[in-house]
């Protein structure tokens, strides 16, 4: 089931934002009376699962999900329709109409891209507020465990004071993304300040260690599960764990550095239980263990537990919109740093872009709207970049042709466009087998 619930949100998702870019281009054209004679869901390399003509257009879905597109006559693309750029142009086609028109329709595709996730962070603004801890309210630090964050020097209990000159207001859902891209974190630490230099290739060493949060909220113990090998029995799912051998513990990484000092040994404790404190005796296994599953406690939960106050802000229609705005301007921003990244060899990024199979995994195993919109937004701004790389076979090239153009006055011959087309798939093809082949390597090698 978990398998259907990821598979409907990735196909989804990604028919949504093939159909919206392709109805960009299709607008625009049908505006400039420009005639389209394909508009297809996915391609349809050989033969299509669906197809009906209505008018001078088929629409169609194709077999293969690696995309879609509408096929405009007169027009250099994918198709490579060689004839029909033999015979004199018709009033009709793409390439007979002005500069302006035919750039106007290529990046009516991008365009809608943009507009798409920008209308989707406003809505999740309206219906969803925000929800996050004030960075104030985290007295005792956040909790570090990645490999990676402890080798470029983060501990648990540091305090994030700002990333890259940004003072830090609010522990939220981009705090791990802004620490991944930062290249210069600001901390406290025992009442000291000091800056952490992010290492330029840390995005590899995440790829080496264990997936999870980069930075969490520190938690209490609570048990989530007690192993039936577990010599504590007497320990019961729900408990927190207040204080071992004698010492007090708010949380759970207090707990494991008491533990590793009494392996082997039974020792004292206190857990709440229904709301009350009861003693106990647990015996420590030789590993340092309790012989317990520690349970995750949600935000309500540890809010009435007085560990954190949880803030949630609701947005007007109105309010919405620049909130919104700035969500979506940030999510921009924040891609084009990724792309910087990925195209510098010193930060190693490069390893880690993924295919259609990293996309699906972004993709949570229960349904979510708000997960949905989120992963969907952003995405749509994704898409919208990466069309508009300078890459002849993507929007971005003809874009580069037809600037060219209307600066220089001379459009390129049809020859050059149909070598430029060629040479441009076959480097999108290169991009597209590096991209889905690191996928399967890390699923062979299992990071």
């Amino acid at each position: 089931m978990d398998i259907v619930i990821k598979l409907s949100q990735f196909l989804l998702s990604l028919s949504l934002l093939i159909i919206l870019h392709e109805l960009g281009h299709f607008i625009p054209a049908k505006l400039f009376k420009t005639r389209v004679e394909k508009f297809y869901l996915f391609f349809d390399v050989k033969y299509s699962l669906f197809k009906k003509k209505i008018g001078e257009t088929e629409y169609g879905i194709g077999w293969l999900p690696l995309g879609g597109y509408v096929k405009i006559s007169g027009m250099i693309d994918e198709s490579m329709d060689k004839e029909q750029m033999a015979l004199p142009p018709e009033p009709w086609e793409f390439r007979t109409k002005p500069a302006w028109q035919r750039l106007i329709i290529m990046l009516g595709g991008v365009t809608v891209n943009f507009i798409l996730a920008f209308i989707i962070y406003i809505g999740m603004a309206f219906a969803y507020g925000d929800t996050y801890i004030a960075n104030s309210d985290l007295k005792d630090g956040v909790a570090i465990e990645n490999p990676a964050m402890l080798k470029a020097g983060f501990k648990t209990g540091d305090k994030i004071i700002s990333i890259d000159g940004k003072a830090v207001e609010n522990f939220d859902s981009d705090m791990n993304m802004n620490v991944i891209m930062a290249k210069h974190v600001l901390i406290e630490r025992n009442g000291q300040q000091q800056t952490i230099t992010m290492p330029t290739d840390f995005v590899d060493q995440l790829s080496k260690t264990e997936k999870g949060m980069l930075v969490d909220i520190r938690r209490p113990f609570a048990i989530g599960k007690v192993t039936e090998e577990s010599q504590n029995q007497n320990l019961k799912a729900k408990d927190l764990i207040l204080s071992l051998n004698g010492q007090k513990i708010k949380y759970f990484d207090e707990a494991k550095a008491i533990l590793a000092a009494n392996k082997g040994k039974e020792i004292s404790a206190v857990v709440l239980r229904d709301l009350k404190e009861t003693p106990l005796t647990v015996k420590v296994s030789p590993e340092g263990t309790l012989g317990v599953f520690a349970g995750g406690l949600d935000m309500k939960s540890l809010e009435k537990l007085g560990y954190y106050k949880i803030s949630t802000k609701e947005y007007g229609f109105f309010e919405s919109i620049p909130v919104g705005l700035q969500k979506g301007k940030d999510q921009l921003v924040g891609y084009g740093k990724q792309l910087k990244m990925i195209f510098n060899p010193e930060t190693k990024a490069y390893k880690q872009v993924g295919g259609f199979a990293a996309i699906y995994n972004i993709f949570p195993s229960s349904w979510s709207w708000e997960v949905f919109w989120s992963i969907t937004a952003l995405l749509s701004i994704m898409l919208g970049v990466m069309n508009l790389l300078p890459i002849p076979a993507l929007d971005g090239g003809h874009v580069m042709f037809l600037l060219y153009e209307i600066i220089s006055g001379k459009k390129p011959s049809d020859k050059f466009l149909e070598n430029a087309q060629m040479v441009g798939f076959v480097l999108l093809i290169s991009l597209l087998l590096f991209a889905n082949g690191n996928d399967i390597y890390k699923a062979i090698v299992g990071k």
